[in-house]
């Protein structure tokens, strides 16, 4: 699987920020925020809403937050990196936002429990995902989903790493990923199977073939 775009980093970043709110709406449907669209657009524009909970409103923000940091910077992918995403999208809402998991967790409708990350090991398993001989989307994809399902902070981990392959694909040229509202019954059902199973093969290829967006 080849790159679907081959954009510079000026027109992946104008792109990102053309559809920010679309995917800052979209990944905040992982969290069951009941903000429509509208509502969510006008949180992002900095102004204040009626009828929604302060839990959706602080995801909201928290995800703009992390999104702004996200199209600003240029320093390299890593381990510091995705915290630093995590520390904006789990501000407020985790034991601790920023740091990685320090106890034991489980997954919702799912036998598979993720050990407690080793910081050395996590580390060099992203080295080793960015030294893959295989093309940028790839990476940034198996890059997420390695992220998810090793659960590597207390809370948010979904949103960071979306985030996090946006960036990469970002500085890659390779366009923008989201998954929107109406993709998410089927997502869940294959990230369910690869968290039981670890095998990535299909949830790539269905995020390759159905989630990817560039400048035609």
């Amino acid at each position: 699987m080849q790159n679907k775009f081959n954009l510079s980093l000026a027109q992946n970043r104008f792109l990102a920020k053309k559809n920010i709110v679309e995917m800052i709406h979209s990944i905040s449907r992982l969290e069951n925020v009941q903000t429509t669209f509208p509502q969510t657009k006008t949180l992002v524009d900095g102004m204040s809403v009626s009828g929604v909970s302060t839990d959706d409103v602080q995801v909201v923000l928290n995800l703009k937050n992390a999104w702004q940091f996200a199209l600003r910077s240029d320093i390299p992918f890593d381990l510091a990196f995705s915290c630093k995403i995590n520390g904006f999208v789990a501000y407020n809402e985790s034991l601790a936002w920023g740091e990685l998991r320090t106890g034991k967790v489980g997954i919702g409708g799912v036998a598979y429990v993720p050990s407690v990350p080793n910081p050395h090991e996590a580390e060099q398993a992203l080295s080793e995902l960015a030294r893959l001989p295989v093309s940028d989307t790839v990476r940034a994809l198996k890059t997420m989903y390695y992220m998810m399902r090793s659960q590597l902070f207390w809370d948010g981990n979904k949103r960071t790493a979306i985030i996090c392959a946006n960036y990469q694909l970002i500085h890659a040229g390779a366009g923008v990923l989201n998954i929107n509202e109406q993709q998410l019954e089927q997502w869940n059902s294959l990230l369910s199977a690869f968290y039981e199973s670890g095998d990535d093969a299909e949830i790539i290829r269905w995020t390759y073939e159905h989630c990817l967006y560039g400048i035609e």
